[in-house]
């Protein structure tokens, strides 16, 4: 399983017929992309698109589908999100043959969409564990990557408010058990960004992109 995945910041070469020098089974998004370049590098490679919001990302709760149809409040509506992806914040979901959980969005640090305080991301990552261990009862199958927006605290993030790390990610990490943390939102601005390791889950940074060998 060979993905794509990318970050926080559009590679215009990425974003022309030149994505198919990196061929790909799958295109993972960890936030704060143009949905409309997710969608690009989707369709240009022909392969299923996973991913969650960052704090820089519209709002995409409350949207479902129904009948083929997106839904709002009970009224068609157009998703915002990119066409065909699949949005992992808050859930568990199978793409391209890995299982993924998902918890977009960054600290709050302003009134803007997708930011969590650490107490209401800790909440939001207790349900995704109690999901994650109903679909494992019920077929058997761990959790392959925990997709994430925002990294854990004191692996690999800031100190200005902003890039913050959340501290419930840890506790996560130990749940669920991941072979991958993958994350953005911490730009690298040329430096070298060495993955992490909590337990037996390699924390990595993909802002720009990488091609990943993930099973």
């Amino acid at each position: 399983m060979k993905a794509l995945v990318v970050a926080d910041e559009v590679e215009e070469r990425l974003w022309t017929s030149a994505v198919h020098n990196h061929p790909a089974d799958l295109v993972i998004g960890a936030g704060d992309l143009p949905y409309a370049y997710l969608e690009f590098l989707a369709s240009a490679l022909d392969v299923p698109c996973v991913f969650v919001p960052g704090n820089h990302d519209p709002d995409l709760s409350g949207y479902t589908r129904y009948g083929g149809l997106s839904m709002k409040d009970g009224f068609p509506a157009v998703w915002p999100g990119p066409a065909g992806g699949v949005n992992a914040d808050g859930r568990i979901v199978d793409v391209g043959g890995l299982r993924f959980a998902g918890l977009g969005g960054s600290v709050r640090y302003n009134d803007g969409p997708n930011q969590w305080t650490q107490r209401q991301q800790a909440r939001r990552a207790r349900r995704l564990v109690r999901r994650a261990r109903f679909r494992r009862w019920r077929d058997g199958r761990d959790v392959d990557v925990l997709l994430t927006h925002a990294p854990p605290r004191h692996c690999g993030d800031r100190e200005d408010p902003p890039h913050r790390g959340f501290d419930c990610l840890h506790r996560t990490i130990e749940s669920l058990r991941p072979k991958w943390l993958l994350h953005g939102h911490i730009h690298p601005h040329g430096e070298p960004v060495p993955d992490r390791v909590i337990g037996g889950t390699t924390v990595r940074n993909v802002v720009g992109h990488r091609i990943m060998e993930l099973l």
